[in-house]
């Protein structure tokens, strides 16, 4: 990096603390860590729909008040979910499923307060470094995105989508049909570049084409509120004095490479189209295991198993951020409800949004570096008061959460016709679940399908119809290239083993 180059960026971080220690952006700031690790502490709720519930809200905030929240909301439910995995052995948040393998053994070895500490300061160091890696790669990325035109864009949703729907839970076959469904409810509403009305059955409501925080509250929110009924959730918080947060010498020296290696698989693996926070957790605990020198000690309370995933799942979250601020495009669906959180206020995520919108760019970024410390502040004190909702049972729950929901689907337009949206995709929701159908590839595919539409024929436009523009174009050619090797991989891979194994058994005497 050159000198001219060092001094802006120093400026431009000194701007963005400017920006995110405002007192309006502070108070969302810690309204927005506060309610997100509330909602990682309470199981079956999450971020997404939390940021959905909360979209009305910010409606009245400017730009970058609101997202600094709707940011503070996603990167706090990382941090809450650690302590339920640890003391309930329920995950709050998806990504903390791992934690529970080894933190809630802990915690009944008497040892909850280390992991809980561990989590927390592990949570702090890999967010301030993935902050400090949004600011040093985001620039240069932004300058490279600002050569992108259709076909560019075109070819990387189309790896985006591909990723999307190769790394998805279970069944390829199931992701791409459901990353299909949603690209179709994605046409509804008017044709933009013509303007004619597309399914929309003469009705005026899908005239604007169907609402993403309606479809997000249905599939996440009342999908999930319906599933935990029929199963019946139980939380029994885990009965124990919990002391000495602070870890030992020893646990430090343990947890020390775990830490540092989970902050980079997260933040590096964060980056990718489909990866969210599950995965790179997964990855972590996983190389901790192979290259630990006990590894029987994995899932019998082995700090390891605590530091490296909780460092890798907050680490991805600021990972994720750069697609969309830099391309424009959300990585995972946390990611596709804060661009939905751009668009309504009227900004565009990209790599313009450096130069057009400074204030949203660097004080959403600086606002994480504030965020992270106010979490490390509040989580360890709080400790004993998210033990005591714990203990609020569910069936108290789930009728607040679907009496926000319904008040969030309607807030947003005033249409009653949202809600019944809402419910009708809560049900299909609830049907996606029961059938292990993932909601995740649908809703990406919703979000960025219009975009792949309009690239898609403005560079048949610039093309005069011909599709080899994709090809003539270096990046758009090679997006669509390891868009293919990722279709054939699952295909190919199993028939080269198999006649690996051929030639082997030949090969034998």
């Amino acid at each position: 990096m050159k000198g001219g180059d060092k001094m802006d960026l120093v400026q431009s971080v000194l701007y963005g603390f400017s920006v995110s220690l405002e007192p309006t952006n502070l108070a969302a700031c810690f309204a927005g860590v506060l309610i997100g690790t509330l909602v990682g502490v309470l199981p079956g709720i999450g971020s997404v729909v939390t940021m959905s519930l909360l979209f009305p809200v910010t409606y009245t905030m400017s730009a970058t008040t609101s997202l600094i929240m709707l940011a503070g909301i996603y990167y706090g439910a990382m941090y809450g979910g650690s302590t339920t995995s640890i003391l309930v052995n329920v995950p709050g948040e998806a990504a903390s499923v791992v934690t529970c393998l080894d933190g809630h053994q802990m915690a009944r070895r008497g040892r909850a307060g280390p992991a809980l500490g561990i989590a927390a300061f592990g949570s702090f160091i890999a967010g301030t470094f993935g902050v400090v890696g949004i600011m040093l790669l985001a620039p240069p990325l932004a300058s490279i995105a600002l050569r992108f035109g259709p076909p560019e864009i075109f070819g990387l949703l189309i790896l985006g989508f591909t990723m999307v729907t190769f790394l998805a839970r279970g069944s390829k076959l199931k992701a791409a049909a459901m990353a299909i469904l949603g690209l179709f409810l994605g046409t509804v509403g008017l044709d933009p570049i013509v303007g004619t009305p597309r399914f929309t059955f003469r009705s005026v409501t899908l005239m604007d084409g169907l609402g993403l925080v309606p479809l997000i509250m249905g599939l996440f929110g009342v999908a999930e509120v319906l599933l935990n009924i029929e199963q019946g959730l139980q939380q029994g918080v885990f009965e124990t004095r919990i002391k000495g947060l602070l870890p030992t010498r020893q646990d430090w020296k343990d947890s020390a490479g775990p830490v540092a290696r989970g902050s980079l698989l997260g933040f590096f693996l964060g980056i990718l189209p489909g990866m969210g926070t599950i995965i790179p957790s997964f990855i972590s605990y996983g190389v901790e295991r192979r290259i630990s020198k006990h590894p029987e000690k994995f899932g019998a309370g082995a700090i390891e198993g605590v530091a490296g995933p909780e460092s890798a799942n907050n680490a991805a979250t600021a990972g994720s951020m750069i697609p969309l601020l830099t391309l424009g495009i959300p990585p995972n669906v946390v990611m596709a409800v804060l661009l939905g959180a751009f668009l309504v206020h009227g900004v565009q995520p990209g790599p313009l949004l450096m130069k057009e919108h400074p204030e949203i760019f660097w004080g959403v970024i600086t606002s994480m570096y504030v965020g992270n410390a106010m979490l490390l502040v509040l989580n360890l004190p709080l400790i004993g008061l998210w033990v005591q909702l714990l203990k609020v049972p569910y069936g108290i729950l789930f009728p607040l959460i679907l009496l926000f929901c319904v008040i969030g689907a309607y807030s947003v337009s005033g249409n009653i016709w949202d809600i019944i949206t809402m419910l009708a995709f809560g049900v299909v929701g609830y049907l996606m679940k029961k059938f292990q159908y993932d909601p995740v590839p649908l809703l990406l595919a919703f979000v960025l399908g219009r975009m792949a539409e309009e690239s898609l024929r403005q560079s048949l436009l610039l093309s005069r119809g011909s599709l080899m523009i994709f090809l003539w174009r270096p990046l758009s050619g090679a997006f669509l290239l390891s868009a293919l090797v990722l279709i054939l991989l699952p295909f190919v891979v199993p028939r080269v083993k198999a006649a690996f194994r051929m030639v082997n058994q030949r090969n034998q005497p």
